[in-house]
Order: structure tokens, then sequence, then C-alpha cells
């Protein structure tokens, strides 16, 4: 077997930026990061109060932290059955 047939490993940068990742992270952020401020923070809310930003901005950061995460550990799953198929 050569190397050119061996598939390369992703970059730290591709795993995290590239394949639409970003983008789908983001919506997730979006989508669960609504619904837990709603829980976490919508008691404060309706009493008109405004709940601390930096908790918001953690609650929407999480999700979106947790997505990358597991779109970089898919893209390594599919490197590693590319390994696996050539030999």
């Amino acid at each position: 077997m050569t190397n050119a047939t061996v598939p390369e490993r992703p970059s730290l940068m591709n795993l995290i930026f590239g394949g639409g990742t970003p983008r789908r992270a983001f919506f997730t952020a979006l989508v669960v990061g609504t619904i837990l401020t709603l829980i976490n923070h919508g008691d404060t809310a309706l009493a008109g109060q405004l709940p601390p930003l930096a908790k918001i901005l953690l609650t929407y950061c999480v999700p979106y932290c947790v997505a990358t995460w597991g779109a970089m550990g898919a893209k390594l799953a599919l490197y590693e059955a590319q390994l696996q198929a050539q030999t």
C-alpha cells in the first residue's frame, strides 16, 4: 500500500470549522439555548427582571460547544473507518 492511498487526518481547524459544523452548531445552540433559557430564566423574565447576561450567554455557548465536539468526533470516526477500510 502506498502513502497516497492513506487518507489524510483532518486538521483541528477542519474538524472545528469544516463541513458546515459552525452553521449546524449555531442552529443547535439557538434552539437548545432558547429552551434552556426559558426553563432556567423564564420566571425571572416574567417577573420583569433581566436575567444575568453572562448566564444567558453561557446557556447558548454550551450547546454550541457540545454540537461542535460531537461533529469533531463524527469526523474522526469517519477518518478511522476510512483507514480501516483500506487495511
